[in-house]
C-alpha cells in the first residue's frame, strides 16, 4: 500500500459537480493498493498517518500530529500510485490491485484513521472521476510505502 500525504489548510473532492468530501486543516491521503495488501497493512499505515508529526508547534517546528492539531483527513483512492513508467510512454498499472480488493482496503484505511482519533474523515468516491482541490500547506508532502515499514 502506498499513501501520499499532503498537509493542507483545506481540501475537497467534487464528483459530477457535487462535493463528496471536504476538510479544513489536516491531511489529504491519496491511497494506492497493490495485490498483496491486507487490512493489517492498512491499519499500520493509518496509525502512521494519524501520528506523523508534520504540523508546526508554537516554535514553528514540525512537532505535532494530525491528532495533536485536531485535524481532519480526506482519503482518496489513487491507483496511479502504482504506475510503472519505466518502459515506453504509457504507464502500466499492473501492480495496482483490482477494485474488489482495493475499495475495501481504502475504506478500511479511512475507518482506521477515524478509530485512531482523526477529528473528521471524509472520502472521495472510489472509481469515480474526481476533481480534487488542495490548498497544500507548506508545502508538505510525505510518501509512505508499506514496503518501508
Amino acid at each position: 500500500m502506498r499513501v501520499l500525504l499532503q498537509r493542507v489548510s483545506s481540501a475537497s473532492v467534487t464528483v459530477d459537480g457535487s462535493v463528496t468530501g471536504a476538510i479544513g486543516l489536516g491531511l489529504l491521503a491519496l491511497v494506492g493498493v497493490t495485490n498483496d495488501d491486507t487490512t493489517e497493512i492498512a491499519q499500520r499505515l493509518a496509525q502512521k498517518t494519524a501520528n506523523l508529526r508534520v504540523f508546526s508547534d508554537a516554535a514553528g517546528k514540525m512537532n505535532l500530529s494530525l491528532l495533536d492539531v485536531g485535524g481532519g483527513a480526506l482519503v482518496v483512492s489513487q491507483f496511479t500510485l502504482y504506475a510503472d513508467a519505466r518502459k515506453g510512454r504509457r504507464p502500466s498499472y499492473i501492480a495496482a490491485a483490482r477494485p474488489n480488493l482495493a475499495e475495501p482496503l481504502v475504506r478500511h484505511f479511512a475507518d482506521c484513521l477515524g478509530q485512531a482519533g482523526a477529528q473528521t474523515v471524509q472520502h472521495g468516491v472510489f472509481g469515480a472521476h474526481m476533481q480534487v482541490a488542495i490548498h497544500n500547506d507548506g508545502p508538505v508532502t510525505i510518501w509512505l510505502d508499506s514496503a518501508d515499514l
